[in-house]
């Protein structure tokens, strides 16, 4: 893509300000801001890539990937705001489930150990992990205000506080797992999903490009399980007070 044709995509961003403007939505402000964000965003990245991809340094490597878990996890716990150590705790599972896939991926030659490679992967799958504890710690808290009788009733009757979120964390971690799982059923027939059309679009072989969806999204899915579940075993007693009362 030309700079020239790339400088006519804000053009979508124009009609989403206007379309804003017309509604009375009063976006405006917050389109403008993220598109310059965005843009100024992907082209730093861009030439931070293209050095290490040159480099190939393995701490430079490890360096952009801690990046991508520090920010996640800093945006994902804004979800669980009041609960006091959910950030590194988010952190930690994201940690986990990046370490998991890539052991597996280069570890059974499914990919090259190279930057081109293990870079953008892990991009997606911190990208999908930070999405996951978004939608647990959300949905946690819907369960809490919910089930909080209940809850209270078990604790009451002699439960640990264990048993007695176990049902609330269970529907949550299944809850923050739909979207990826309807993504995955609906994927070829509803969406072609941006990694393949990018490899399409750069020239690639289709089916190659399959081959490379077929991967992240069995991946994602991995990721998705490990994160919301480990989440679910390392924040449950952030719920409850020392005394393993049910937090207000």
């Amino acid at each position: 893509m030309s700079s020239f044709a790339l400088l006519f995509t804000l053009s979508f961003v124009v009609v989403t300000m206007a379309l804003s403007r017309w509604q009375k939505l009063g976006l405006e402000k917050d389109i403008a801001i993220s598109a310059v964000r965005a843009a100024v965003q992907l082209l730093a990245i861009g030439y931070v890539l293209l050095f290490v991809f040159r480099t190939e340094h393995p701490l430079l490597i490890i360096l952009i990937i801690a990046i991508m878990i520090t920010v996640a996890s800093w945006n994902a716990g804004q979800r669980g705001k009041g609960l006091k150590g959910i950030h590194w705790r988010i952190a930690l599972s994201i940690a986990i489930t990046e370490i998991a896939m890539m052991a597996l991926m280069i570890g059974l030659h499914i990919i090259q150990p190279t930057p081109q490679y293990i870079i953008p992967i892990s991009g997606m799958t911190v990208g999908n992990a930070m999405i996951v504890a978004g939608l647990f710690l959300n949905q946690m808290k819907r369960e809490l205000d919910a089930s909080r009788g209940d809850i209270e009733a078990l604790l009451a009757l002699g439960a640990t506080a264990r048993q007695a979120i176990q049902p609330s964390l269970k529907r949550a971690v299944k809850s923050s797992m739909i979207p990826t799982i309807d993504g995955m059923k609906t994927v070829g027939l509803v969406q072609l999903p941006g990694m393949m059309t990018g490899m399409i679009v750069a020239g690639a072989n289709p089916v190659e490009a399959v081959r490379y969806q077929i991967l992240i999204m069995f991946s994602l899915t991995s990721a998705a399980a490990i994160t919301s579940i480990l989440l679910s075993l390392l924040t449950y007693m952030l719920w409850f007070t020392k005394e393993s009362s049910l937090r207000r």
